[in-house]
């Protein structure tokens, strides 16, 4: 049994190799995706809608969902760039206790977030093509997935480290108990 100060990896490259492939495997998928979908005609839809549930629609997005911040992009940009730079420090400051969950996790927001700060630096817009149909929601993207799996994923792996830390720190005071009272007898 580990106690809550032992690391749950070992290795600290493993953890940067697996962190790295997933940020470079979906920032890839995102800009190709983004690429395609953007050589079409601004506001087009592409295809569907596929099982009544969403389309391929192309809109350029200067602000956040639901049109927050609009024409923000810079700003946004950079507040993305912050965000990624603070979860990868975080990620490797804490690596001696972080788990599965929380690096796959921490990739895929951080992919998402440079995805999206690449759209809005070099294209001054993100690019979103992804439009639910059933419900109305805002068009998103490859990056979006990322940011939002990836935040659902960490927590995850926040909950599945506490429960841990929670039962390596009450393992000793059961053991001591039972030394305890055997010593009595």
């Amino acid at each position: 049994m580990q106690s809550s100060h032992e690391p749950r990896f070992n290795n600290r490259k493993k953890i940067g190799i697996v962190f790295s492939a997933i940020v470079l495997a979906w920032l890839v998928f995102d800009l190709i995706t983004k690429a395609y979908f953007n050589s079409f005609e601004l506001g087009s839809v592409i295809a569907g809608p596929f099982a009544g549930i969403f389309r391929f629609r192309l809109v350029h997005n200067t602000g956040m969902a639901w049109g927050l911040f609009g024409d923000s992009t810079i700003a946004l940009g950079i507040m993305s760039l912050v965000v990624c730079a603070a979860l990868t420090i975080y990620l490797f400051a804490n690596i001696r206790y972080i788990n599965w969950f929380q690096v796959i996790g921490i990739g895929l927001v951080v992919s998402g977030g440079l995805g999206n700060a690449i759209d809005r630096f070099f294209q001054g817009y993100v690019i979103d093509f992804i439009e639910t149909t059933f419900i109305n929601f805002p068009v998103f993207n490859i990056a979006d997935i990322g940011v939002t799996c990836g935040f659902v994923i960490f927590l995850v792996g926040l909950f599945v480290s506490f429960g841990k830390d929670s039962q390596n720190l009450e393992a000793p005071a059961d053991e001591n108990r039972e030394d305890h009272l055997s010593q009595e007898r």
